[in-house]
């Protein structure tokens, strides 16, 4: 048997035996959906705000986190392609959860997504991997979900634009040295560009490409 048919029959199997074990999704699908996804357009609209959130899953498969399931839960379905990145895309637990609960096609390409999970937002390579949208379609773009985040309300990035009084202050880690200059680049250029979600320990927040990121000093 070639190798590469002998590798993918052992990772179809991994993922057969991780089915058998899936952790529970939302004990209240529909109420449990909405409520994240109301703290996700608040995140939205208020972009760098700390919205507060405490997810209902409990027991999800590493490197998921609890926050970042339950939005995957709530915006993924089968029509929205979504990228894993490679821990996570490495985990069959984690990747049967989400196909089982979600039935989202896993893509191998950052640019077929509509979503990508991240579970190592330190090892996150460049932005402008993932789709961008076009001129006429901008909204074909993908919005990257950013896990196990510590969120901070006085950090190196300043915001300002739609949803935003004046300016905001607004930190998150861990990222890559380069990843704010990433998002500066990325979001000159709107309507184009990507989304941001970052999943905190008990607090979501969102970038949209509409935000005006100004570097702190120092």
């Amino acid at each position: 048997m070639p190798a590469s048919l002998s590798s993918e029959k052992t990772r179809n199997m991994q993922l057969a035996g991780a089915a058998s074990r899936l952790a529970p999704g939302f004990e209240n699908p529909v109420h449990d959906a909405q409520r994240c996804f109301r703290t996700l357009m608040q995140a939205m609209a208020r972009p760098g705000s700390l919205q507060g959130y405490r997810s209902p899953l409990t027991a999800v498969p590493s490197p998921l986190t609890p926050e970042g399931a339950a939005i995957a839960l709530t915006l993924l379905d089968y029509d929205t392609p979504v990228w894993l990145d490679p821990l996570l895309a490495d985990a069959p637990d984690a990747v049967a959860y989400l196909r089982f609960h979600t039935g989202a096609p896993v893509v191998d390409m950052p640019v077929e997504a509509a979503f990508a999970l991240v579970s190592t937002p330190d090892r996150l390579a460049n932005l402008g991997n993932f789709a961008q949208g076009t001129p006429d379609y901008p909204d074909r773009s993908t919005t990257l979900i950013l896990m196990g985040q510590t969120l901070d309300a006085s950090g190196s990035v300043e915001l300002s634009g739609p949803g935003i009084k004046g300016s905001r202050a607004f930190g998150a880690s861990p990222v890559t040295a380069s990843f704010w200059q990433q998002v500066q680049a990325n979001n000159a250029q709107f309507p184009r560009g990507v989304d941001l979600v970052f999943a905190g320990r008990s607090k979501i927040a969102a970038i949209p490409r509409s935000t005006t990121l100004k570097l702190q000093e120092g």
